[in-house]
């Protein structure tokens, strides 16, 4: 589409395989950044006629992403690979009477530029995946905020409208036009003091909850507080006025939305214990101690996930809609039997969501242990969906899924009229969840948390078979060995077996780490424009036959840089390194001085090198040698210092992943040695705000 063209949507669901109208779309806003770290957060209005919102309410952003009737779901961020994207889960038969257009918008962390991104999108697709248009916006410069496109009502019709309109104002600009005030992020935000989520009560739960008719509004724990105290959901801009001052000026002025991230108080280390020595065991929900066969891991750990779905509505909602789910009432059933030819099918789970009276089904295909999914099996569970009218059927291992490579191979009937969506889900991304909701995001009951709890603790069990992610593949030793008595030439489609196996592996540290931080975390994908995942996979393992080497980038939301992950299959050894540009003001011995003393707790053997724009190399050196002489990083010939180039390095294991010394865990240990002996003691960017 062009800019300012609009289009029914009836009319393209007629165009479409499925046929007939659109009742819910998956909106897709997708980006790519030649440096690899550009970002942008999603936004959705809902609008009157009148083109105001009725209330603050009806702004959905990071920190307010669901409608509580179904009507919007900001799904959150992926990589892919040519860059980024969004979605966003809309159904139209939820928006609320009164409500005439859903603005759909963009904005960047402190009004960097647009113009800094390539390829900026939006996308259409139905609730089957499949894609019903696309508008792509080419004349973005200085603009910190976007609206990309609306859905609007005309004649009882829902149309699409491609708009492309910019603001230098950001996310402040584009609101305000729309009838919200925003308090600007002029004050950093609070972390707020740890919490033991176990010592949760109802009445703390409810005195900490936010209105859900104002979800932006301050927790009510705050305006009974003490003066000055600080509101642990935003950013204060100024010393709060106790109670009886403040009421009469807020009756008087409307509520100003902070757009601040809010911070959850959550549970940062275990109560003491009542045991009485360590041998004594924690009761368990969910006891995994005695499972030691493949079925029944497969049969329990299918269960407890479902079950839990079920009865935990974030969690269950944040997996689901994903996959086009609506949000309602959800039922998960396992071992159900299913009709089909001779012998009935027995998938290991469905899951059911019912809204208003329409009913959403998925087949659920679950292996645990490392176990590969069966062709014939998720097959037979496509035909049974398609021929039964189900939405989906979503397999669940430990593998990961990337684009581009199917985990199975599956042949789609054309002349079907119904299309099912095949999905994928790891189960070291349903740990992710858990631990978003559960240690960073929150949940609305302390119950719920405490269930989020006993799943995670079960999936990470050592005999839960829920692992992730753990074993480099049938053509990780015969690259090796080739690599290592140099016959393996370019072409050889085991290496890109190989290079598959580390995206894989790559994908899952960043969803460890994201679990961990709190924070986005993303492999970094440097693709050219127009090439597809085939094309840069097969040039990736010819630079693998050729030098030995696996490379990956991962870029952690506010970090001062990426991490650069090499792991050189010559000689056995994984460096982890980061680049930080040289402060704008200033002289360089005070850099290097203040930056020797920003590593002081660093491993001894990390390496600094100093980048220039010279054609020599700069002066580098081990943080051990530079402690007493931080002088000896200036160079000799005065050349102009860009940057810092940090560097550890360590050796990796050489077995599939299975034993202690895996590389995949060497891979792990180093990333995380890195994150915490580097990254966390250098300068951090500014925390995200509007």
């Amino acid at each position: 589409m062009v800019k300012g063209a609009n289009v029914g949507l009836s009319a393209l669901g007629e165009s479409s395989e499925n046929g007939g109208s659109v009742d819910a779309v998956t909106v897709i806003l997708g980006w790519s950044s030649p440096s690899g770290d550009g970002d942008a957060d999603v936004s959705v209005l809902l609008l009157t006629d009148e083109g105001k919102v009725r209330d603050n309410a009806d702004f959905f952003f990071y920190n307010n992403p669901t409608a509580a009737d179904g009507s919007v779901q900001l799904l959150g961020q992926s990589p892919t690979e040519v860059g980024t994207e969004d979605r966003i889960q809309l159904d139209l038969t939820a928006v609320p009477d009164g409500i005439e257009r859903l603005v759909i918008a963009a904005s960047r962390h402190q009004r960097a530029p647009f113009g800094q991104l390539d390829n900026l999108r939006l996308e259409l697709a139905d609730p089957g995946g499949e894609r019903l248009l696309g508008f792509s916006i080419t004349d973005a410069e200085s603009e910190s905020g976007f609206v990309f496109g609306e859905i609007y009502r005309r004649n009882q019709e829902w149309k699409f409208r491609a708009i492309g309109q910019g603001y230098d104002t950001g996310l402040a600009g584009l609101a305000t036009d729309f009838g919200i005030e925003i308090e600007d992020d002029a004050a950093a935000e609070e972390a707020p003091a740890p919490h033991d989520l176990a010592a949760d009560t109802e009445a703390e739960a409810a005195s900490t909850r936010v209105d859900p008719a104002d979800p932006m509004a301050k927790p009510a724990s705050t305006d009974a507080g003490a003066a000055g105290a600080p509101d642990s959901g935003s950013a204060p801009t100024e010393t709060a006025a106790p109670a009886a001052e403040a009421a009469p000026a807020a009756a008087a002025a409307p509520k100003r939305l902070r757009t601040a991230r809010k911070k959850v108080t959550l549970p940062k280390a275990a109560k003491p214990s009542l045991a009485e020595n360590d041998a004594w065991n924690t009761a368990r929900l969910f006891p995994a101690t005695a499972l030691n066969r493949d079925r029944e891991r497969e049969v329990r750990a299918t269960s407890v996930l479902l079950s839990v779905m079920a009865q935990v509505p974030e969690f269950g909602r944040r997996l689901t809609a994903a996959f086009g789910a609506p949000a309602g009432r959800t039922e998960t059933f396992t071992e159900v039997s299913l009709p089909h030819g001779e012998t009935p099918k027995r998938p290991d789970g469905v899951i059911r969501v019912e809204r208003a009276g329409r009913l959403w089904t998925a087949l659920v295909e679950s292996k645990t242990n490392g176990n590969p999914l069966k062709a014939e099996q998720v097959q037979d569970y496509m035909d049974i969906a398609a021929r039964r009218g189900y939405e989906a059927v979503i397999t669940l291992s430990n593998d990961v899924a990337l684009d581009g490579s199917p985990l199975v191979p599956v042949k789609i009937d054309g002349r079907r009229k119904h299309k099912v969506l095949l999905a994928h889900l790891s189960w070291a991304e349903v740990a992710y969840q858990a631990k978003m909701l559960i240690r960073h995001e929150g949940v609305g009951n302390p119950a719920h948390a405490w269930l989020l709890q006993e799943l995670l603790h079960y999936l990470q069990h050592e005999n839960s078979g829920c692992h992730g992610f753990q074993n480099m593949g049938p053509a990780w030793v015969p690259v090796r060995k080739g690599i290592d008595d140099e016959t393996l030439a370019a072409g050889d489609e085991r290496a890109t077996q190989v290079v598959e196996s580390w995206e894989r592996l790559i994908r899952q540290v960043c969803l460890q780490l994201g679990g961990e931080l709190g924070v986005k975390v993303l492999p970094v994908q440097r693709t050219g424009r127009g090439e597809d995942a085939r094309a840069r996979r097969t040039a990736l393992a010819d630079r693998l036959c050729a030098d030995g080497r696996l490379n990956a980038e991962i870029r952690i939301e506010d970090a001062p840089g990426t991490i650069a992950i090499a792991a050189d299959l010559r000689v056995g050894k994984l460096r982890t390194s980061t680049e930080i540009p040289a402060p704008e003001q200033g002289y360089p011995l005070s850099w290097v001085k203040r930056l020797v003393r920003q590593l002081g707790e660093a491993p001894a053997d990390l390496h600094i090198e100093t980048l220039t724009d010279g054609t020599s190399a700069g002066p580098r050196g081990t943080l051990e040698k530079l402690r007493p002489e931080p002088g000896d990083l200036l160079p000799k010939d005065s050349a102009r210092i860009t940057g810092f180039r940090l560097s550890l390095s360590k050796s990796m294991g050489s077995t599939r992943g299975n034993a202690e010394s895996g590389f995949i865990r060497s891979v792990d240990a180093a990333v995380e040695r890195f994150r915490t002996g580097v990254l966390t003691h250098l300068d951090q960017r500014p925390t995200r705000r509007a």
